[in-house]
């Protein structure tokens, strides 16, 4: 919601590609925790609706403060541009944790392969398109998330064949019944 609130031509001007890009993401976000609250049990739905309660309450604050407070683009998005580089690190570094899970273990069972891709290239894209657009504020944190997306694919590419493989599950074998007439006129039925 950050960076939605960034590219609105009140903070910053010309960032429509900032605010329909995060819109779609947010939709899409949106459409995600209404599938978990659908089936999640009571306490996670309480959970969620409690985060959701806070942001939502630190974004008013945050809104209201900003376009009550500060008169010109530049003060408006210098201070919610240096809360969008604050946030936007702490969701690429998130993954730290993982990596020094993979080195200490020497195994990449806990860091998903398409995760970390998708990390790498998003943060490739958006600074790519910070740098034509000269914006600092999209260019650090997307620079770092494309550092961090790529020391974990180094990472995974280092410690992929050292991750011990999943034993397959074994088959489970049902009886096999067969049923043949009896000497007696019967019928015979042997289980095996």
């Amino acid at each position: 919601m950050m960076w939605i609130f960034y590219g609105i031509p009140l903070v910053h001007p010309h960032s429509i590609l900032v605010v329909t890009i995060n819109g779609v993401g947010l939709v899409l976000e949106t459409f995600y925790l209404f599938i978990f609250v659908l089936y999640a049990p009571s306490a996670g739905r309480r959970k969620v609706f409690m985060i959701l309660l806070a942001e939502v309450v630190f974004m008013v604050a945050v809104v209201i403060g900003v376009l009550a407070g500060e008169h010109t683009h530049e003060r408006r998005s210098l201070i919610v541009g240096v809360m969008c580089v604050i946030f936007g690190t702490c969701m690429y570094a998130s993954p730290l944790a993982a990596m020094r899970n993979v080195v200490r273990t020497k195994s990449v069972k806990y860091m998903p392969f398409w995760l970390s891709l998708a990390s790498f290239l998003n943060g490739i894209c958006w600074t790519l398109y910070a740098l034509i657009e000269f914006d600092i504020f999209i260019t650090i944190p997307n620079g770092l998330g494309a550092l961090f997306g790529f020391a974990q694919l180094v990472l995974y590419a280092w410690f992929y064949r050292s991750t011990p493989k999943d034993e397959p599950k074994s088959e489970l074998q049902l009886p096999t019944a067969t049923v043949a007439p009896g000497n007696d006129g019967g019928i015979s039925l042997s289980v095996r």
